[in-house]
């Protein structure tokens, strides 16, 4: 991490109200942190946006292993069967089964209870529409708008919603997986592959084993597999946080390690030598087997993401579209585009023959196939595709300095590049890229610089850290 020393580090909120939903640390006091008041008055404006789409009563309710998840679980189901609404818990599961379960049940909505990669104090409450996908930024500010106005109302004794748990829906998942043409069963089972599974004791302890299972996987290493909420280590999926199954791997000498977040929906790869796949790598894998069976498949990803991607699409003739950053501009211009696989460089993977949603078990599923099929190993199968390296920083800004004038003035002084400002401002040079976005929820600068090099890509992040330094003192 690089920090300016003319740039002072500001208290992080700790209630966050953003297009991906509602999140915050538990406990605490109401309108600060996400409290019992904060969860019943969130719940009950989503179940008012619920009704008024008039798309039906049902609502599918999911949550990961995180200690706060049954408090929480519980007071938004008593606050939807209060609001007339009808309910189906999964009890323990993952973002992308909630998800298959509200297309499947056609049903009006679902809520995801996770904080993602959020340490264990943090949860969340993750909206979906009757498709099964997040809602847009225009719907997130309308459940806002009725939270902050209290504009909602409760059912009356007689229209109180009906409840009922449903936990077959992870197997119901993975049998939709196992559908997929690309799925590649007998060649994965023939493989007699050993893997070491890292879930981060969160469900993914559950869905993954399960998973591998059904893929004819027969040698499973569990590692972090019991599901209780208390994370063995950062939940963040990232290369410092997999050291102990990197060593599982090597000690094991297994094929492949697998790391889910709590959520199950960013996926983390380690090879049989240790060493990270690299969580901008996973899509990239996934994305270049899926283009070799289809016919000028087109991709997308978010402006943050590694251009490796872009590099295979057009080399298998297809068109690679760039998205702002967030699943929900990622499905929208994989929508667009047609795209027959699309993600974020984060170890997320969208696959629409599935659903429009990351989902870290359809990704296992698709490397495994081609992994069984390429005949290499997994190292020598990252080695196959084009070698970027990304720098991902972030700058502190203090009170007075206004970031979208930054992102103006750094657009200003590198106007004779190729920019793009869908998303902050990125800036294309011939062989590398640097882009910076201001975070909607703190004073900050995010920065993410990519190249062959990773000089090179410090060099960058560092010559615009000094160019917001120059700007910030003018």
């Amino acid at each position: 991490m690089i920090n300016c020393v003319f740039l002072q580090p500001q208290k992080s909120m700790t209630l966050i109200k953003s297009i991906s939903g509602f999140r915050g640390t538990i406990g605490g006091i109401p309108d600060e942190n996400l409290t019992p008041l904060d969860i019943v008055k969130f719940a009950s404006a989503y179940g008012a946006w619920v009704l008024s789409k008039d798309k039906g009563k049902l609502v599918i309710i999911g949550r990961d292993a995180r200690i706060s998840g049954k408090i929480v679980s519980d007071l938004v189901v008593s606050t939807l069967l209060s609001m007339g609404l009808d309910v189906i818990n999964l009890g323990l599961s993952t973002t992308p089964t909630v998800e298959m379960a509200v297309k499947l049940e056609e049903a009006a909505g679902g809520i995801i209870l996770t904080a993602s990669h959020n340490p264990k104090q943090w949860n969340a409450l993750k909206l979906l529409n009757n498709l099964g996908e997040f809602i847009s930024g225009a719907e997130a500010s309308k459940v806002l708008e009725i939270a902050e106005s209290q504009a909602f109302e409760y059912a009356d004794i007689n229209s109180l919603g009906t409840y009922a748990e449903d936990n077959s829906y992870l197997q119901k998942h993975i049998d939709e997986i196992l559908k997929l043409p690309l799925v590649d069963v007998a060649a994965i089972k023939e493989k007699k592959f050993i893997i070491v599974v890292d879930a981060v004791n969160s469900s993914g302890g559950i869905a993954v084993p399960m998973l591998l299972k059904a893929l004819g996987v027969e040698q499973i290493i569990e590692l972090n597999c019991e599901p209780t909420g208390h994370f063995a280590h950062n939940p963040e999926p990232l290369p410092e946080h997999l050291t102990e199954l990197s060593s599982m791997v090597k000690n094991k000498k297994a094929h492949l390690g697998i790391c889910v977040d709590p959520d199950v929906d960013r996926l983390a790869l380690v090879g049989e030598d240790g060493g990270m796949f690299g969580e901008e790598y996973t899509l990239v894998a996934v994305a270049d087997y899926i283009l070799k069976h289809t016919s000028k498949g087109n991709t997308v990803s978010n402006l943050s993401s590694t251009r490796a991607l872009k590099d295979i699409t057009e080399k298998a003739g297809g068109i690679y579209s760039a998205s702002a950053v967030g699943e929900v501009n990622v499905v929208e211009m994989m929508k667009e585009t047609n795209a027959v696989i699309g993600g974020e460089g984060n170890g997320g993977i969208i696959y629409p023959d599935l659903h429009y949603g990351r989902d870290a078990l359809v990704g296992i599923a698709l490397f495994l196939s081609s992994l069984s099929k390429s005949g290499k190993t997994c190292t020598a199968l990252r080695m196959s595709f084009p070698n970027y390296v990304i720098s991902k920083n972030k700058v502190d800004l203090t009170k007075d300095i206004n970031p979208d004038d930054v992102l103006e003035k750094i657009k200003e002084k590198y106007k004779n590049f190729e920019i793009n400002t869908v998303d902050g401002v990125r800036i294309d040079f011939d062989e590398d890229w640097i882009h910076l976005r201001k975070s909607n929820t703190e004073p900050i600068i995010r920065i993410y610089a990519e190249s062959k090099s990773e000089t090179t890509a410090r060099n960058l992040t560092m010559k615009i850290i000094k160019d917001i330094g120059e700007i910030a003192n003018q």
